[in-house]
């Protein structure tokens, strides 16, 4: 996605701020992204948990299918088990399209809203990993990815190096990521998978600083209106709910424990 123009909302108000003004706008600003990135990542964590114990049983007798060691129920084998997971794995990416071209038409009411809704379809299909790993494996690594997450966007937040060159550098980066796990759906090599998930883990450690520093930015230099502010704060809540999503996959991809 595209970082909006920093003017793009400018409230044309011509006022100067004063420094304190400014410096209570922008920890404002910033505690509304991560409100608002946070209440994503819980809906996305309730979904997940919710769609597992409908799709899953400990109960032989009443499971439909069976995935490894797991049981499946018949909404979890018609969830996992048929062409409906492929609308589900993709559906997440329908809401980021719906944001590249409609957001700046929304109001920041709207966009909360389907950010929202955004995160619970993620959270259906971030219920597959809840299949692939063990539940101890991902609470851990859950935990592991909001430290790093925390210290990477800190460091951000509070560097006065500008990191708009490393920020080109990982966006490269990404596209070559994208386009080797394409590859490796078809060549299936276990160990492109593994450097896959040491280089995706390292990109997205990077954005996360680089997109936090970009958003301070944006605050500093855009000089938005209360809607527009409102607005940019759940734009910038998505990009950093993606960063920790995908860090917290490449990471599980590494330290996970499967279940047998």
């Amino acid at each position: 996605m595209q970082p909006y123009e920093q003017n793009q909302y400018a409230s044309g108000t011509g006022f100067a701020r004063t420094a304190a003004q400014v410096d209570q706008g922008l920890r404002a600003f910033m505690l509304g992204v991560y409100n608002n990135m946070i209440l994503g990542l819980a809906i996305s964590a309730l979904v997940a948990l919710g769609i597992n114990m409908l799709a899953t049983t400990s109960d032989p007798s009443m499971a439909a299918a069976r995935m490894g060691s797991i049981y499946v129920t018949e909404f979890g084998r018609l969830l996992y088990g048929s062409p409906l997971k492929w609308v589900v794995a993709l559906a997440p990416l329908a809401f980021i399209f719906l944001f590249s071209f409609r957001m700046d038409r929304m109001s920041a009411a709207a966009a909360r809203g389907t950010f929202f809704a955004f995160a619970a379809v993620m959270g259906a299909s971030l219920s597959t990993l809840l299949i692939v790993y063990t539940g101890a494996s991902v609470v851990q690594v859950f935990f592991i990815t909001a430290a790093a997450f925390g210290a990477l966007s800190l460091w951000g937040y509070t560097t006065s190096r500008s990191l708009s060159g490393i920020g080109s550098f990982l966006i490269m980066g990404l596209v070559g990521l994208i386009l080797a796990s394409l590859v490796n759906m078809f060549l299936a090599s276990s160990a492109l998978q593994f450097g896959i998930s040491i280089i995706g883990v390292l990109i997205f450690a990077g954005l996360t600083a680089y997109d936090t520093q970009k958003l301070k930015e944006m605050y500093l230099y855009g000089n938005y209106d209360s809607e527009a502010a409102a607005k940019v704060s759940v734009f910038g809540a998505l990009q950093l709910y993606l960063d920790f999503i995908n860090m917290f996959q490449f990471l599980l991809a590494l330290l996970g424990n499967r279940n047998n």
